[in-house]
């Protein structure tokens, strides 16, 4: 006996409130736990005169910018007529890939700066504990909110997941410049791994523009 359609619809509708039900959640989870990994990372990276860790830092707060958007995107829920629902969502994904231009913008200034200043940062244990904290956190971050965004159709929240992904890189690039110097002192090995971050960054920000525009059409 097959289902009425109606059944289908609100069962439908029921798992797509579901799915913005977790993505408003992750959204929540990233702006406190940037929040909380910046303020840690400022702090003991001033007080160690570390400028990878200050650095890195100060990205957590341009994650917690870009989980602050989903917030918006999301706090809505699934309750809205399909043209309120494109129309959002355009917004938010400009909104995310702007994001990126601001993160890329800041590591590019950051890192040429170190690079012709010869900027050291100190040999410091508890920045690389930071980092590994977070390649531990950010991939299991990514693969929720991708799944989730491609099961929605959210262009927003997969470019979000990518913004997370790109923290995992940063992260990566961090504990590679602080491991490098406190193990050899190999000073220039954070800002050099910092512009590769910028290259990556800004494909991503300008895919997410273009995505936009021809899904606009």
């Amino acid at each position: 006996m097959n289902m009425p359609e109606s059944s289908i619809k609100d069962k439908e509708l029921l798992h797509t409130e579901r799915l913005h039900k977790y993505a408003l959640y992750l959204s929540v989870f990233t702006v406190l736990y940037n929040f909380l990994e910046g303020v840690v990372s400022v702090l003991v990276g001033s007080f160690s005169g570390s400028v990878a860790l200050v650095g890195f830092g100060l990205d957590s707060f341009v994650e917690s910018l870009s989980g602050g958007v989903m917030i918006w995107r999301f706090t809505s829920g699934a309750k809205l007529t399909p043209a309120e629902e494109e129309g959002i969502e355009s917004k938010a994904a400009r909104l995310v890939a702007y994001t990126f231009f601001i993160l890329s913008a800041y590591v590019l200034f950051v890192s040429l700066k170190k690079l012709f200043l010869g900027e050291r940062p100190e040999p410091n244990l508890f920045g690389i504990i930071i980092a590994v904290i977070s390649l531990v956190v950010m991939p299991f971050l990514f693969y929720l909110k991708f799944k989730i965004g491609k099961s929605l159709g959210s262009r927003s929240l997969v470019a979000d997941s990518k913004q997370t992904l790109a923290c995992m890189y940063l992260s990566l690039a961090l504990l590679a410049g602080l491991g490098l110097n406190y193990l050899y002192g190999l000073w220039w090995a954070d800002p050099a791994a910092g512009l590769v971050i910028v290259v990556m960054l800004v494909r991503e920000g300008y895919e997410t523009l273009e995505e936009e525009r021809l899904c606009g059409y």
